[in-house]
């Protein structure tokens, strides 16, 4: 159903009628051009029905085109039915490992044999599309972390980062606390209700100067759950001394614990697979959605009409 946006423009259709009641009437004065009767009879003749068609068309378009822009002024518009955005009142930080380590081919999908960050990448991504409502962010963290994408309700935009995330950007090494840090930092500012990092390593934190568990001491008192994933088939505890590759699981364990949250261990894709469902479950997005009203403007077409009639306005006058 249509409906104007500003109802009171109307009030200024009647404004060119009340100008020229109180405006001055201005008097053109020129040469008059005499001729003989007969032949002003014979131009009357000529001009007949069709010159006071011609007239009456001059006279009425600056009227037609005064209620024109009038109507635009209105703004005539629809409301069109979106479906209203739920929103949890929840931010989730999502911290990605990028170190030298994911790039060893120790997954399975489907038959084929996949390295740890495409495992991530196809799963993760799917898992970011589905937290709509949530306010999302993007931590990618290597020797150093860094924000691959702030927090936003876009979770497409962050499905793709995911996606198109590169080993080595953010250097070889793993560095826990400062990823877990620059979250917390984040969420310091944040009034979200609920705040939620999801860390997820494949290795063993050896750059930085700060121990993870000392940060995850620190989410604990902002009130931040951290949900751990320790990912790769060994950890410190099963692998063979010197062994590269490895997960400290304990470590990441012990970041959740202190801070609230839940940790998982993924040896499979399947795993991560489960993970991604177990998470769904334990941070649920189901809230009321704030409705949003999306207009459907249609102001634009009494604008270009009058337009048109002004310019065929102007083009008559100077023929």
């Amino acid at each position: 159903m249509l409906e104007l946006a500003t109802p009171w423009a109307l009030i200024l259709l009647p404004l060119p009628l009340i100008v020229m009641q109180f405006l001055p009437v201005r008097v053109e004065r020129g040469a008059a051009l005499a001729v003989p009767d007969t032949v002003g009879t014979a131009l009357l003749a000529q001009g007949g029905q069709g010159g006071s068609m011609a007239r009456r068309v001059s006279r009425s378009l600056p009227w037609v085109i005064w209620i024109l822009l009038v109507l635009a002024l209105t703004g005539p518009r629809q409301l069109e039915p979106i479906p209203a955005l739920k929103v949890s009142g929840r931010d989730l930080a999502i911290a990605l490992d990028l170190s030298g380590s994911m790039v060893r081919d120790d997954f399975y999908l489907d038959g084929e044999q996949i390295t740890r960050l495409e495992a991530v990448q196809r799963v993760g991504a799917d898992f970011a599309r589905g937290r709509g409502g949530d306010r999302v962010a993007l931590i990618v963290f290597g020797s150093d972390a860094y924000y691959a994408a702030p927090f936003s309700y876009d979770t497409e935009a962050i499905a793709r980062r995911i996606e198109t995330a590169v080993i080595g950007i953010s250097g070889r090494a793993t560095n826990v606390s400062d990823a877990l840090g620059l979250a917390l930092k984040r969420m310091a500012q944040s009034d979200a209700a609920t705040k939620v990092v999801i860390l997820l390593s494949d290795g063993v934190s050896n750059a930085g100067a700060t121990n993870p568990r000392g940060v995850a001491e620190l989410a604990a008192k902002q009130g931040v759950r951290v949900h751990t994933i320790a990912m790769g088939p060994k950890d410190l505890t099963t692998a063979e001394e010197g062994e590269r590759g490895v997960v400290d699981a304990a470590t990441l364990r012990a970041i959740s614990d202190l801070s609230g949250g839940t940790s998982f261990r993924v040896k499979t894709t399947e795993d991560l697979v489960a993970v991604a469902d177990a998470l769904d479950k334990l941070e649920a997005n189901d809230s009321d959605g704030l409705a949003a009203e999306v207009f459907r403007e249609f102001w634009l077409y009494p604008a270009a009409i009058a337009l048109m009639l002004s310019l065929i306005m102007v083009w008559r006058q100077e023929a």
